[in-house]
C-alpha cells in the first residue's frame, strides 16, 4: 500500500499490527522509541484537550434555548473539535499496549467537557427524570401524561417552575383535566412517554440514586460512564482482532458522541451499549447458548430506543430462528410487567410520534422529496426494505459490523429523522468496520438543529460524498485484517 500524507508527515499501513522496534529518525536526528511515543502522546492529549475547549464552547455559546441562538458557534466549535480529536488519534502512538487505554482515557477526558452546561439542544433528559420520577412513586410512566393533575404533588421546581414562565428550555402547558397554565421542562406534556421498558428501568435507577432536587447532571453523567465503557468495549475487540484501537476513537473523542450522550445525555447511548455487546459476542459464533445470549442483548437494545433492530438483520447469517426468538422473547418479557401495570397504554406516544413527524404522510423523506407523499413513502418502504435484505445476504457473519454500518447509514439518509442523535448508532458500527466515511450522516443530521431550510441540501451532499467514497472503497483492494497506520522510520 502506498504512503499517505498527512501535515507533510509519510504515514503507511505496515503488513502487521503489533510494536515498532529501533529508533525513529525525525529531522535528521536519532530519537529513541520511548521518547518519542511520549512526545506523541504528550502531543496527542494537547489536542484533545483543545478539542475539550472547543466543545466546551460550543456548549456554552450555542444560545439554543435563549432569545438569539448562535448556530455558527456550535457547527464551528463542533467541528473544530472534531478536527483536534481526529489529529490526536492520528499523532497517538498505534503500536503500544497502553494504546487502548490512552483511547479509553482519552474519551473520558473528553467527556467531561459535556457536563459543564446544562443540555444543550435537547430537553430529553428532563423526560426521562419525569418517568423515572413517576416510577419511584410507584406508577407506571404510562398510565399518565405529565401535565396531569393527579401527578401534581410530585413535581420537582426545576422541571414545573411556579409561577410566569421564564422561556428558554421551558414550555406552558396545561394541566389535565383541570386547563390550568402550567410552565416546565418537558417536552410534549400532554402525551404519555415513547420510551421502551428498558429505558424505563434505566431512568428509574439513575433517579433512584439521587435526590429530587437533582437536576440534569445524573443522567449526564450515567451517559459519560456508558460511552467510556463502549469505548473500552470497542477497544478490547479490537485487540483481540489485531485491529489498530485506535478506531475506537471514532467513537470515544467524537465531539458529536460527547455533545448527544453526555451533554444531551440521550439513552441512545444505552442502546448502543447492548447492541454492541450483542453483535460481538454473535460475531464469535460457536454454541447455541451464544445466539441466546447474543439475541437477549439485541432484545434489549430495541427495548431501550428500537432503532436497534436496525443492527438484527447482518445478524441473521447464523442460526436466525434462535437469533429472533430470543430477541422476540426478550421484548416480550421486558413489557409483560407494563403490560400487567397500565394494559395496552404501554404503546405510549409512539403511534402519534410516527405521525407527528410525518412518515405516514410520507413528508419526512428529505432525499425523496421529489414525490408526492404517498409515493414517497412507498418508494421509501421499498428502499427500506432492499436494504435490509441486502444487509442480511451480503454480511460476514464474522464481521457483520460492516453491513450493520451500510444498512443503518442508509436507513438514516433515507428516512432523515429530525434527531440527530438517533445516529449514534452508526459510530460503534463504522469504527469497527473502519468506515469513517459514514461519520458524514450524524453530521448531517446534526445540520439540521440550526439551518433546517439548508438541511435536505445538507442531507443530499452528505449522501452524494458517502456514496462516492462507499464506490472508490469498492475499488480498492481491501485492507488486511492487521493493517494500521504507522510513521515511516
Amino acid at each position: 500500500m502506498g504512503s499517505i500524507v498527512l501535515s507533510g508527515s509519510p504515514l503507511r499501513a505496515p503488513s502487521s499490527y503489533g510494536p515498532r522496534t529501533g529508533p525513529l529518525v525525525l529531522s535528521g536526528g536519532a530519537f529513541g522509541r520511548g521518547s518519542m511515543d511520549d512526545v506523541r502522546i504528550a502531543l496527542s492529549g494537547t489536542l484533545l484537550a483543545l478539542a475539550a475547549v472547543a466543545l466546551v464552547v460550543a456548549e456554552r455559546r450555542s444560545g439554543y434555548f435563549g432569545p438569539t441562538p448562535s448556530g455558527p458557534w456550535l457547527v464551528s466549535a463542533v467541528l473544530v473539535g472534531g478536527v483536534l480529536a481526529a489529529a490526536a488519534a492520528v499523532i497517538l502512538p498505534g503500536g503500544l499496549r497502553r494504546t487502548g487505554l490512552l483511547v479509553v482515557g482519552g474519551a473520558a477526558l473528553l467527556g467531561l467537557a459535556g457536563l459543564v452546561t446544562a443540555p444543550t439542544t435537547s430537553t430529553d433528559s428532563a423526560r426521562y427524570a419525569w418517568d423515572g420520577i413517576v416510577a419511584g412513586h410507584g406508577t407506571s410512566p404510562y398510565a399518565h401524561v405529565p401535565a396531569a393533575d393527579d401527578l401534581a404533588g410530585w413535581r420537582p421546581s426545576w422541571l414545573f417552575p411556579a409561577g410566569p414562565c421564564p422561556g428558554g428550555r421551558f414550555v406552558t402547558g396545561a394541566g389535565v383535566p383541570s386547563g390550568d397554565p402550567l410552565c416546565t421542562a418537558l417536552n410534549r406534556v400532554g402525551v404519555p412517554t415513547i420510551y421502551p421498558p428498558f429505558a424505563q428501568g434505566f431512568f428509574t435507577l439513575v433517579r433512584a440514586l439521587v435526590p429530587v432536587s437533582a437536576r440534569f447532571l445524573p443522567f449526564q453523567v450515567a451517559g459519560l460512564v456508558l460511552v467510556v465503557a463502549v469505548t473500552a468495549v470497542l477497544v478490547v475487540a479490537m485487540r483481540r482482532r489485531g485491529t489498530d484501537p485506535r478506531w475506537a476513537a471514532c467513537w470515544g473523542w467524537s465531539p458529536f458522541v460527547v455533545l448527544e450522550a453526555v451533554n444531551n445525555a440521550h439513552v441512545d447511548v444505552l442502546g448502543c451499549l447492548a447492541g454492541v455487546l450483542g453483535t460481538l459476542v454473535l460475531a464469535v459464533g460457536g454454541r447455541r447458548r451464544r445466539t441466546v445470549l447474543g439475541g437477549i442483548l439485541l432484545g434489549l437494545a430495541v427495548v431501550t430506543k428500537f432503532v436497534p433492530a436496525l443492527l438484527v438483520p447482518p445478524l441473521l447469517r447464523r442460526r436466525p430462528v434462535t437469533l429472533l426468538v430470543s430477541i422476540a422473547a426478550t421484548v416480550g418479557l421486558s413489557y409483560v410487567p407494563y403490560v400487567v401495570w397500565t394494559g395496552r397504554g404501554v404503546l405510549g406516544f409512539l403511534p402519534g410520534y410516527l405521525s407527528e413527524e410525518g412518515y405516514d404522510s410520507g413528508r419526512r423523506f428529505v432525499l425523496l422529496g421529489f414525490l408526492s407523499g404517498g409515493a414517497a413513502t412507498t418508494v421509501a418502504l421499498l428502499l427500506l426494505a432492499l436494504a435490509a435484505v441486502l444487509a442480511w445476504r451480503l454480511a460476514d457473519p464474522d464481521r457483520p459490523w460492516t453491513a450493520q454500518t451500510v444498512l443503518t447509514g442508509s436507513v438514516l439518509l433515507i428516512v432523515s429523522p429530525t434527531y440527530p442523535w438517533y445516529s449514534l448508532l452508526l459510530v460503534p458500527g463504522l469504527a469497527l468496520s473502519r468506515r469513517p466515511e459514514w461519520l458524514l450522516v450524524p453530521l448531517a443530521l446534526e445540520a439540521r438543529v440550526f439551518s433546517p431550510d439548508r438541511w435536505p441540501t445538507v442531507v443530499l451532499v452528505a449522501a452524494v460524498l458517502v456514496l462516492v467514497a462507499s464506490l472508490l472503497r469498492a475499488r480498492r483492494r481491501p485492507l488486511a485484517p492487521h493493517r494500521t497506520l504507522e510513521v515511516v522510520s
